[in-house]
């Protein structure tokens, strides 16, 4: 089974982090392809940056459709470029945000969500109504740390996502915390040791369910809304990504 992780911001150290994350939860005989798109935002940190990153994370997942590839994982929080992806992939696709907010549903009757900047919250708050998890999520809470200050030893962003996740328990009356950011999945055990509550990171969650849904030999359903793109030509720089008529 290959099973492909798109960090779909262009640093590298990230890219890495989450295929040793992925690495470590995989079953046996599961290939873990990590990827990050050529050309885009080193680092994705509202609309604008996702919109940028689309079109380089979907030619990585057409490019996994050519090469046998059983199933995605979107590494960013915001799942961008998800439904699309689901369009044009045979196998299944998760984002790491739906994972990690429905597994959290599955652990307690409430969670947190902690991310980066202020700015992003409103993304993931889209995302709470979207998978039909409100009733679960009591709040979205930002730790203010730009995603590239997350490995950086001088930003002590461990004790601040330490804090925050401390005042979500308490504040909003939370049993789990979501770590909101593909960067803090190496905090995820020591963040769940200190706080004595799980604590669940996207891209762990994803790669399992997208590993389940292989081995359960279900594969995207191409009726309805994720049906193939409707074939057309493109113009321009696109024109090698337009979408091609179905063999018969």
């Amino acid at each position: 089974m290959k099973i492909k992780v798109i960090n779909p911001n262009t640093t590298a150290s990230m890219t890495q982090l989450v295929a040793m994350a992925a690495q470590s939860v995989a079953g046996t005989g599961v290939q873990i392809q990590a990827a990050q798109p050529g050309d885009g935002p080193v680092s994705i940190e509202g609309f604008y940056d996702e919109a940028m990153a689309t079109v380089g994370l979907l030619e990585e997942v057409r490019k996994g459709e050519a090469e046998g590839v059983d199933g995605y994982v979107i590494a960013c929080f915001g799942d961008p470029g998800l439904d699309a992806a689901r369009e044009i992939a045979k196998g299944p696709v998760v984002g790491i945000a739906e994972a990690a907010m429905r597994t959290a549903s599955y652990l307690a009757t409430g969670f947190s969500v902690v991310t980066t900047l202020t700015r992003t919250v409103i993304i993931a708050e889209h995302l709470v109504d979207k998978y039909g998890v409100r009733s679960h999520c009591r709040k979205v809470r930002a730790c203010d740390i730009a995603v590239l200050e997350l490995d950086n030893p001088l930003s002590n962003a461990y004790a601040t996502i330490l804090d925050e996740c401390k005042t979500a328990l308490i504040q909003d009356g939370s049993a789990a915390i979501v770590l909101g950011c593909a960067g803090m999945t190496d905090l995820c055990n020591r963040l769940s040791e200190d706080l004595g509550v799980p604590v669940i990171d996207g891209v762990t969650s994803a790669v399992l369910m997208v590993e389940s849904l292989v081995r359960l030999g279900l594969s995207t359903s191409k009726k309805g809304d994720y049906a193939l793109p409707l074939p057309k030509p493109y113009t321009g720089k696109l024109c090698h990504l337009a979408p091609q008529a179905k063999p018969s």
